[in-house]
C-alpha cells in the first residue's frame, strides 16, 4: 500500500449511490473541520472486540510493511470480523480497507490460489453495494491476467447488469469504463477465433464467418460509445481501429483516428497523432499527409523517435525551407541525451548538412541553428571523454561525428577528432 497512514485513517467510499445533480443540496456538503481517526482513537464506546481488532490492524500493518505475507495472512483471516460489527455504522468503512489488504497479501502470498481471488472478491462484492463494480473490474482484471478471458467477461456482464437505487453520476461513469472493458474482451476473443480461423480454413473469408462478426458487433458498440468522451482511451482506440481495418471500413477508422488526434476536448496525448501516422502509414498515404500528422508530433515531443522519420521524409522533399526544418528537426533530437549515441540521427544530421551545402546560404542556416546550442553542444557531444568511448564502442559513430565537429562548431577548438 502506498500510504499505510491513510488506510489507518478513516476511508471515503468509492463511490456515493447519494449522488445527485443538484449542486445545491445539503447533502452533498461535507464538513471541513479535522475528523478525529477513529481507527486510533479509543472512546468510551469501544469495546474489548474494537480494542482486539485495532490491535489486529496493526499487527498487519506491520505484517505488510515488512512482507511477512503468511504472518499477514494470518491476521488477515481473523480481522474480517469487523465487517459483522455496526456500532456507530463503521462496517462500511472497513470494507475498502479488507478488499485492499485481502488483494495484497494474496498477490504475494506464494500459496495463494485463484479459489482464494475468488472468495474474497465474491464476499466483498456482496458484503455491500458500495465498491459493487469496482471490485467486479479488479477481479476480472485478476482472471484476465491469468488467461480466464471468458471468466473475466463474465464478471464484467454481471456488474453491466448491475443497479442499486437510484443511478447516480459516478455509478453512470463507472459502468460505461465496465462496458467498454467488457467489449474490449469481446475484441481480444475475436482475435482468438480470427486466428483460429485462419489457419485452420484453406480459403478463409472472414466476412462469412458469423461467429467472428457477432464479436466484432457486441465490441463495436461500447467502444465507439466510449470514444466519444473526452479521456486517453489508446487500448480502446488501437483495438477497434484493428477490426475496422480488417473488415476494410477505412473511412470510419480514419474518421475514429482523427477525432482521437485533433478534437480539443481530448487531453493531449501524443500517441494518438503516433496511431494516425502508422495508420496513415500502412494505408500508402501522400508524403504531404505524413508529414502534416508528424509535424503535429513534433511541436508536443520533439524527441519522439519518429522524427527521424519526419526530418527524412522532409529531407527529401525539393522545398528549401524543408531542408532546414530538417535539421532543426535532428538537432532537437540531439539535444537530449537519449539520442547522443545513436548512428543513425548522426547519419541523418550529415546527410542534411550535405545537402544544406548545395545552398548559398548553408553557413548562415547552420549557424542560426546552433547559435543557441553553442554553449553547451560542445561539453554534451565533443569532449575527449566521448571521442575515447566512441572510438572504443563504435568508431563508425565517431567518424560521423568528427567530420561535423567544423561545420557545427567552427570557432570552437574541440578534443573530438577522428
Amino acid at each position: 500500500m502506498d500510504d499505510l497512514e491513510r488506510e489507518l485513517g478513516p476511508l471515503e467510499d468509492l463511490e456515493d449511490d447519494n449522488d445527485s445533480s443538484d449542486g445545491n443540496s445539503s447533502k452533498g456538503k461535507k464538513s471541513k473541520l479535522p475528523l478525529v481517526n477513529i481507527m486510533h482513537a479509543e472512546t468510551s464506546r469501544e469495546t474489548g472486540f474494537h480494542k482486539s481488532t485495532r490491535a489486529c490492524l496493526e499487527l498487519i500493518r506491520e505484517a505488510l510493511l515488512h512482507h511477512r505475507w503468511q504472518e499477514a495472512a494470518e491476521y488477515m483471516a481473523c480481522y474480517p470480523q469487523m465487517l459483522d460489527d455496526a456500532t456507530n455504522g463503521t462496517g462500511q468503512q472497513y470494507k475498502e480497507l479488507i478488499w485492499r489488504m485481502s488483494a495484497e497479501i494474496l498477490h504475494h502470498h506464494p500459496n495463494s490460489k485463484m479459489e482464494d481471488y475468488n472468495n474474497i472478491y465474491e464476499r466483498m462484492k456482496h458484503s455491500g453495494v458500495k465498491h459493487f463494480l469496482m471490485i467486479s473490474l479488479e477481479h476480472s482484471f485478476h482472471l484476465l491476467h491469468h488467461g480466464h478471458i471468458e471468466d473475466a467477461k463474465h464478471q464484467l456482464s454481471v456488474a453491466e447488469s448491475w443497479r442499486h437505487g437510484k443511478e447516480s453520476a459516478a455509478q453512470y461513469q463507472k459502468i460505461k469504463l465496465i462496458q467498454a472493458y467488457r467489449s474490449l474482451l469481446d475484441y481480444m476473443i475475436w482475435c482468438d477465433k480470427k486466428f483460429s480461423y485462419i489457419n485452420t480454413t484453406e480459403y478463409p473469408d472472414c466476412g462469412e464467418n458469423q461467429d467472428m462478426n457477432n464479436y466484432f458487433r457486441h465490441a463495436s458498440v461500447n467502444l465507439k460509445d466510449i470514444l466519444k468522451k473526452p479521456g486517453v482511451w489508446d487500448p480502446f482506440i488501437l483495438s477497434y481501429v484493428e477490426m475496422l481495418e480488417f473488415y476494410e471500413d477505412h473511412e470510419e477508422a480514419l474518421t475514429v483516428l482523427n477525432d482521437y488526434a485533433y478534437d480539443n476536448t481530448f487531453p493531449p496525448n501524443p500517441n494518438a497523432h503516433v496511431y494516425l501516422y502508422q495508420y496513415l502509414k500502412r494505408q500508402n498515404a501522400s508524403e504531404r499527409e505524413l508529414v502534416k500528422v508528424l509535424k503535429v508530433l513534433h511541436v508536443s515531443v520533439p524527441s519522439h523517435e519518429l522524427m527521424l522519420e519526419y526530418s527524412s521524409l522532409l529531407l527529401q522533399s525539393e522545398k528549401k525551407t524543408n531542408t532546414q526544418k530538417a535539421l532543426g528537426v535532428v538537432l532537437e533530437m540531439l539535444d537530449v541525451a537519449c539520442w547522443r549515441s545513436n548512428l543513425d540521427v548522426w547519419k541523418l544530421l550529415k546527410a542534411i548538412i550535405q545537402k544544406l551545402q548545395l545552398q548559398e546560404d548553408w553557413r548562415d542556416s547552420v549557424a542560426g541553428k546552433m547559435a543557441p546550442r553553442k554553449d553547451w553542444w560542445p561539453v554534451l557531444h565533443f569532449t575527449s571523454f566521448h571521442a575515447s568511448k566512441d572510438s572504443q564502442e563504435n568508431p563508425e559513430l565517431k567518424e560521423v561525428k568528427a567530420s561535423l565537429t567544423k561545420i557545427l562548431c567552427p570557432d570552437l577548438m574541440l578534443k573530438y577528432t577522428a
